[in-house]
């Protein structure tokens, strides 16, 4: 496979895993990142046309790694949430427990 075509498939796997929110998926491909560029650098000298599809695979990987940090951003901000309304649901819990009692 053509090294274009090849770094092609990665950015649209970052670009696929981020626009499904599919973290393991995600985590799958920016592990296995490395050596897959590695392999595919050891084949010789960059062409005008493989830089141009690094480049596009950098911004790829650069917009699935926000979308990371957007997702745990929303995470953090439900835990705080939760964390702040605890003692209304343990209250809301004893009170419904009391009742069906």
């Amino acid at each position: 496979m053509a090294r274009s075509a090849a770094i092609g498939m990665l950015a649209a796997g970052f670009r696929d895993a981020a626009a499904g929110r599919d973290w393991e998926r995600l985590g799958a491909l920016a592990k296995a990142l490395a050596p897959q560029l590695a392999a595919l650098a050891a084949r010789g000298p960059w062409s005008a046309a493989e830089l141009a599809a690094l480049a596009r695979l950098r911004a790829a990987h650069d917009d699935a790694a926000a979308a990371c940090a957007e997702a745990l951003e929303h995470l953090g901000q439900r835990l705080a949430e939760m964390r702040n309304n605890k003692d209304g649901w343990m209250a809301y819990a004893l009170a419904s427990e009391t009742e069906s009692a």
